[in-house]
């Protein structure tokens, strides 16, 4: 499971997160909602070691996230940004690749892995060979979901995935997010603005607003029994009710 406890990060000089305290299940899928700047981000990088946070605690499996084995609980993630984020410069192939050269993998086993991958994100093994920018979005994403996916990760940290995708390919994606959750069991902690997106994909809502979480709670107990008059604003902004 994820543990975080009384998580604190400033930038720039503002504080972004207030002692935030959460936990996460093993198999779990939790969608962490709220408007630009609320903070969803900023945890999102400080649980993957991208950010130190400023005070508080990290555990994945009763571990501490520190600097001293911040590569090996890296090893376990699945980090998964806008757009895939893959490098322009090599072809999606070397971009999925890449990981299993970094783990000191051999090429017989990058290669299986790589048709085993891109058979489960249902991407043609013959496009593998473009660069990113010769391939559309969703394909961008569906790579990044592979490089992700490479190490068999016990955790997928995805930050708005699909918010730059048209939305008849958002929609599709959407889907075969939800039947790979179901069919992998991971843990999956997905950052977004959008609450039909969250409802489609994950079991648990954590909404918060300025650095803090403002409701915990099932999608229909969020639309039943909001917490305060910021999350029914929030819900009417996305005619939840």
């Amino acid at each position: 499971m994820i543990l975080i406890e009384n998580l604190k990060k400033s930038l720039g000089g503002k504080s972004v997160l207030h002692g935030l305290t959460l936990d996460i299940p093993v198999g779990q899928s939790l969608a962490l909602l709220g408007i630009s700047g609320s903070g969803k981000t900023t945890l999102l990088k400080c649980l993957c070691g991208i950010l130190k946070p400023d005070s508080g605690m990290i555990q994945f499996n009763s571990t501490e996230l520190k600097p001293e084995n911040l590569k090996k609980i890296r090893q376990t993630l699945g980090y998964v940004i806008q757009d895939g984020g893959l490098f322009p410069h090599l072809t999606l192939l070397e971009n999925i690749e890449l990981i299993g050269r970094e783990a000191n993998l051999d090429a017989g086993t990058i290669s299986s892995k790589t048709k085993e991958l891109a058979d489960l994100v249902k991407l043609p093994f013959e496009i593998l060979n473009r660069y990113p920018r010769q391939v559309s979005g969703g394909q961008r994403q569906r790579v990044g979901l592979m490089r992700a996916l490479f190490l068999d990760p016990s955790y997928l940290l995805l930050d708005e995935p699909l918010g730059a995708l048209d939305p008849i390919t958002r929609y599709e994606l959407q889907n075969e997010l939800k039947e790979l959750f179901g069919r992998l069991n991971k843990t999956v902690i997905l950052v977004t603005h959008d609450l039909t997106e969250a409802r489609r994909l994950c079991q648990r809502i954590v909404l918060l607003n300025d650095g803090v979480i403002v409701q915990d709670a099932t999608m229909q107990d969020l639309i039943q029994n909001p917490s305060s008059d910021f999350v029914r604003r929030f819900l009417q902004a996305q005619d939840a009710v």
